[in-house]
């Protein structure tokens, strides 16, 4: 449920830096819930990742902290282990706060068969993994994706998805919903969906998200005095837009609109930093703030979007409860004895639990991640829960960063391998590192530091050639540094040096950021692991 809204923007204008929610974070849904020390509150889409369907909170829009993750328990949602396309699992939700109670309500999609499974979590500790209840499976006759969940006057829940737009009236406790009754199919843009409706002098006002989430994009908006409708597209629509322009932030668009504690409007929307050729953006689809003004009785305003933007912000504040990680700030992960793994590093998929361990018995601070039978492309016969991915990453948040990690790995059998990955998706991933080579007889092994990509996500791209270097004698049995660095937003280098030594770094490959842009992962962005 909204706030009341103000007839005027309030507060002085500040500038801030866009995106907010940097890095794979699509779809955003946000809320404001003065109740809780007038904190915002957003989601985004997950996908494959796991533990998946994060939660966001912020006292000023502009420092915003990981403060919890929904989806956490393999059991939540065991469909997740399907060995499906790359662009399945858990798409755009809507996140709402109803007398006390935070309600998520998203959907779990796979294309073969086709048939969008809605969700519904719950809780009252936002910041707490194991305080989120469910997911409550709910109905879907619209069965289409997006869903959204309003709170009407009189007190009932109503749920629409993409496609129609379809609504239901919905039971939160059952999960049951009404046939849906169709409202309004936007402004003849393909691919109407992301719908969110708000209640606003005396109209419904629906926002939808239309023109596909890539450079057509747009948001727009209808209104009407009943429910049921008829809807009236606003005449300015689209009220949300990058298409047709040559703007360095493309594809925006799948918005959601809320109010602050002094009344003003904001805009949450997806954004991908790809100029007009969208030809490489290994960020992903990212979350935006643009801010907004809705006088009373009239259309909603929105500022298009920019890298640097000035609104009412609220005073900086970064008194944010919780353990999670500030969004826009590195790492030093030394996995402490007795610690967990931080809550933003994720696995493609529920993990096989066995092949992790935080500070292993005479190991102490240290992950260890053990083989799995396949290596990150997989195989036809890959089984995701029997065999696992001995694979872990965290977001790329920054388009110029530094990363490393220091291995201890002593290969005994050919192929055995380890190292990092610049990762998209399975089919699409620039990697560095230590694999036992066999010789042409098979009779010896040699460690070897191998730079190999896969592109076979993205039929066409090129890929740079595979090099590999025997492991020099005197590093062997000792910890060796391994490292990427983006040094422009094009470009990746990978390279190694013993940890010891990280100034004798050698350089084993360069490779484009287009290799993990799009093919099959369009809907995510860039890992590093």
């Amino acid at each position: 449920m909204l706030a009341k809204a103000s007839s005027a923007p309030s507060g002085h204008n500040q500038t801030y830096t866009n995106p907010i929610l940097p890095g794979w974070n699509s779809d955003p849904s946000c809320t404001f819930v003065k109740e809780l020390d007038s904190t915002f509150f957003c989601t985004t889409s997950s996908f494959l990742a796991f533990p998946g369907v994060p939660v966001y909170a912020s006292k000023d829009l502009v420092n915003w902290k990981h403060a919890s993750n929904a989806l956490t328990r393999p059991e939540q949602l065991p469909e997740l282990y399907f060995n499906g396309t790359q662009s399945e699992g858990i798409w755009a939700s809507t996140l709402r706060y109803h007398k006390g109670t935070f309600y998520l309500i998203t959907a779990y999609v796979t294309f073969s068969p086709w048939g969008p499974k809605i969700l519904l979590f719950r809780t009252t500790d936002p910041y707490n993994d194991s305080a989120w209840e469910g997911p409550l499976r709910v109905e879907n006759p619209g069965n289409d994706i997006d869903p959204d969940l309003f709170w009407d006057d009189d007190g009932k829940t109503y749920m629409s998805v993409a496609a129609g737009i379809y609504v239901s009236e919905v039971d939160i406790r059952t999960g049951a919903a009404t046939e849906p009754f169709k409202v309004w199919n936007g402004t003849g843009e393909r691919n109407p969906e992301g719908p969110h409706f708000y209640r606003k002098d005396g109209y419904y006002y629906l926002l939808l998200g239309e023109g596909g989430t890539e450079t057509n994009h747009s948001a727009t908006i209808a209104r009407s005095k009943s429910l049921h409708g008829p809807y009236e597209g606003y005449s300015g629509n689209p009220i949300l837009t990058a298409k047709n322009t040559d703007a360095y932030f493309q594809t925006v668009g799948h918005a959601d609109l809320f109010q602050d504690a002094s009344g003003n409007w904001w805009a949450a929307a997806l954004s991908t930093r790809s100029g007009p050729d969208w030809e490489i953006y290994p960020m992903g689809r990212e979350t935006v703030l643009v801010p907004m003004r809705w006088e009373k009785g009239e259309w909603p305003v929105l500022d298009r979007v920019s890298g640097r933007m000035s609104g009412p912000l609220p005073k900086t504040n970064r008194n944010v409860p919780g353990n999670g990680h500030w969004v826009d700030e590195p790492d030093r992960v030394s996995f402490l004895p007795g610690s967990s793994l931080p809550k933003h590093f994720a696995f493609w998929r529920p993990p096989k639990t066995s092949l992790f361990a935080v500070s292993p018995r005479g190991h102490p601070n240290t992950l260890r991640i053990s083989p799995s039978r396949v290596n990150l492309t997989a195989d036809a016969s890959f089984d995701t829960k029997k065999d696992g991915l001995g694979f872990i990453f965290r977001r790329q948040s920054s388009t110029i960063f530094d990363f490393s990690v220091d291995v201890s790995f002593d290969p005994k059998v050919a192929d055995e391998e380890a190292g990092i990955t610049i990762f998209l998706t399975q089919f699409q991933h620039i990697d560095l590192s230590i694999v036992n080579i066999a010789s042409k007889k098979g009779k010896q092994v040699t460690p070897t530091l191998r730079f190999r990509v896969e592109v076979s996500g993205k039929p066409g791209e090129p890929a740079p050639a595979t090099k590999e270097v025997a492991l020099p004698a005197s590093w062997l049995g000792r910890p060796i540094r391994l490292f990427t660095r983006a040094t422009s937003d094009i470009k990746y280098s990978l390279s190694a040096a013993l940890a010891s030594h990280p100034e004798d770094e050698k350089v084993l490959g360069y490779a484009s950021a287009s290799i993990v842009s799009g093919g099959s992962g369009p809907f995510t962005g860039k890992s590093s692991s």
